[in-house]
């Protein structure tokens, strides 16, 4: 065989092998945010090319990941982010469908890293699939998040059909008038979301004043923040994690709907029966 075919063949067979390949812990990250994919598509929270999904994958990044070639320019973020030197991050593609992710992520999805000026990233692996159009907005949540030494690994934002239906109240709005409700509906609201849910007027989509209001409702001691009539953005240890949380938040709020479906205002838990709760299980509010 020739020294050109045989070489034309290597690179064929690089270039169909997954930075996946063994790696056990980074494929588990990104196969466990495969199947929040799906779970997103199964409840109707990620329609189209809906939602979007950042990891920081790299506690699983070893040497040989590391002297790996781009397989992109360098990017601009669009901000400097001084605590992301360094790091990489697992997304999800811009305009692909959560429903394709959660069968093939790395086909519909990216890992990248920042590179030492704070302000860019390439791509590394697998195919050059360009990450989110919120991408400066998950970032600049991961900036914040390291820097306060969280840690909160996920950021995941979807579309829960029945919590972006309460922002359409103004009342739901108000400062955790929302929170207060939706613990009331069952006990497990306040033990598996114990900060509750912030909330966020309406601001353009993928804008920075978001993510700046996004940073600063997380700051106010919320894991999951309510982005009013348009959907969550939910950090926690690992993407599973945060997509629990949305999950139950909105439980709570199915129970509240289909009370009023059913002609009444639920009663809900009362004051007391809740501090009981966050006296008994030590919770953070």
């Amino acid at each position: 065989m020739n020294p050109e075919r045989k070489q034309g063949i290597y690179n064929e067979k690089k270039m169909s092998t997954s930075i996946l390949e063994n790696r056990p812990a980074l494929a588990a990250a990104v196969w466990q945010v495969a199947e929040t994919a799906g779970y997103l598509w199964e409840k109707g929270w990620a329609e189209r090319n809906g939602g979007n999904i950042t990891v920081n994958i790299t506690e699983h990044v070893d040497d040989e990941m590391r002297r790996m070639p781009a397989i992109s320019e360098p990017k601009a973020i669009g901000t400097v982010l001084p605590e992301l030197k360094g790091c990489w991050f697992y997304c999800k593609g811009t305009q692909k469908r959560m429903r394709d992710l959660a069968r093939d992520p790395m086909a519909n999805g990216s890992i990248i890293r920042i590179l030492d000026d704070c302000a860019s990233y390439e791509i590394v692996a697998d195919n050059p699939v360009m990450p989110t159009s919120e991408l400066p907005s998950h970032l600049s949540v991961h900036n914040y998040l390291l820097a306060k030494g969280s840690p909160y690994r996920a950021s995941l934002h979807t579309h829960p059909i029945e919590l972006v239906a309460m922002t359409h109240n103004k009342k739901f709005m108000e400062k955790d008038v929302a929170t207060r409700l939706l613990w009331s509906m069952i006990p497990e609201t306040k033990a598996f979301c114990p900060r509750g849910l912030g909330m966020v007027p309406y601001l353009m989509p993928s804008g920075v004043e978001l993510a700046e209001a996004t940073i600063k409702a997380i700051d106010d001691d919320y894991d999951v923040v309510m982005w009013e009539k348009h959907g969550v953005f939910a950090v926690d240890t690992d993407i599973m994690s945060a997509f629990d949380q949305v999950d139950v938040l909105n439980k709570a709020a199915l129970i509240y709907i289909a009370s009023r479906n059913m002609g009444f205002e639920p009663d809900g838990m009362t004051d007391a029966q809740m501090k009981e709760l966050t006296d008994t299980f030590g919770l953070p509010k």
